[in-house]
């Protein structure tokens, strides 16, 4: 019985492996597909953007989005794969055999935490360093020209003041985790407050002491503009000091977290996001065990009972609700309001208590 056993956990593992990276490689085609379109649209008047280039773009942004949506794609991958059983009587096959619901589930969740620590420890890092390859790329297409390119609305502000006086820079993308800006521009003022003049420039880079700015262009009140190639800022800023200020939570790797975590706290920034990202990254593989469950739930009635399209809504409908919980705790989170393993474990206690719950009302209720 026990190579039975074996025999039929490393099949139904194998099963849901399978639809759970079937749905992530759908989803993951459909939203480069959806992206490079959006990038075509966006350098159609581009002369020097090659398609290859967009492509490689659209493709390294894709991973980030993909990632918040892994929780889904597990929940999906599970209700496809034991729907799919159940629809070829293959469960049924299972509980005649005297395999209960419990063993059949435990391979598969065992396999969403193997597939969560991967997605902690390897994925998540990939992700972070081709987004910030998709920022270098995206600078390149649109930075060509100081101040040119798509411009983000509010983009990031920097208030410098030095003993020429004060200057408040506008950067449109940030890059390397804020060490290197493109599409900026600078307002100046002496140490009267008084405007002095404007500059825009293609990019600026973050050395010892001081800010490297490149492509500038000059504009004061009373002469004409002045292109120059370089020119240097002073500033007391440090590297870690301007990555804490301009690299949001999402786009640090796992193992960096802990060391912002701390850089953050020595020099008074809020740590809160940041703490909350890595439990949440902690919690992930038991998320998507919690996911498991949630699909079990849902899935495991035979096809012959008929109420196929209401598990399925139910599963969809408990997944949203789990989502929207997740973004509540969050929110508070970062507010302040509740303490990030709270929020980061909060959603994977209520996921999964409520799936084992319903598991084990219809299966020994």
């Amino acid at each position: 019985m026990s190579m039975m056993t074996n025999t039929l956990g490393r099949y139904f593992a194998g099963r849901f492996v399978i639809s759970a990276l079937g749905v992530f490689l759908s989803i993951f085609l459909l939203l480069v597909l959806v992206d490079y379109i959006e990038m075509v649209r966006k350098t159609s008047g581009l002369v020097s953007a090659s398609a290859v280039v967009v492509a490689e773009t659209s493709l390294f942004r894709v991973p980030q989005l993909l990632e918040k949506m892994m929780p889904f794609c597990i929940l999906i991958g599970a209700m496809t794969c034991y729907l799919a059983l159940s629809r070829r009587l293959e469960l049924v096959v299972a509980r005649a055999a005297g395999v209960s619901a419990w063993q059949f589930i435990a391979p598969a969740l065992a396999s969403a935490i193997v597939l969560g620590i991967l997605a902690t420890a390897a994925y998540n890092p990939m992700s972070a360093n081709l987004r910030e390859l998709s920022k270098q790329m995206e600078a390149d297409l649109f930075g060509s020209a100081p101040g040119g390119g798509i411009q983000d609305a509010s983009g990031f502000w920097l208030n410098l003041i030095n003993s020429d006086g004060q200057v408040i820079i506008n950067a449109a993308r940030s890059e390397q985790q804020g060490v290197r800006l493109t599409g900026l521009t600078l307002f100046r003022f002496d140490n009267d407050f008084q405007f002095k003049e404007r500059i825009e420039a293609r990019e600026a880079t973050l050395e010892d002491g001081y800010w490297l700015f490149k492509s500038a262009r000059r504009y004061s009140l009373d002469s004409p503009p002045v292109e120059q190639d370089s020119f240097r800022l002073a500033t007391s800023l440090t590297a870690a000091q301007v990555r804490n200020s301009f690299s949001t939570p999402e786009t640090v790797s796992f193992w960096q977290l802990p060391s912002y975590i701390r850089s953050s706290e020595s020099s008074g920034f809020a740590t809160a996001g940041y703490r909350l990202q890595y439990h949440k990254l902690l919690a992930q593989p038991f998320l998507l065990a919690a996911m498991v469950m949630l699909a079990a739930s849902v899935s495991l009635r035979f096809f012959r009972m008929g109420g196929v399209q209401k598990m399925v809504l139910s599963g969809v409908g408990a997944g949203f609700l789990l989502y929207v919980l997740s973004k509540v705790t969050e929110d508070l989170s970062k507010a302040e309001l509740m303490h990030p393993i709270a929020a980061a474990w909060l959603p994977v206690l209520v996921g999964g208590l409520t799936g084992f719950l319903a598991l084990l009302y219809q299966e020994d209720g």
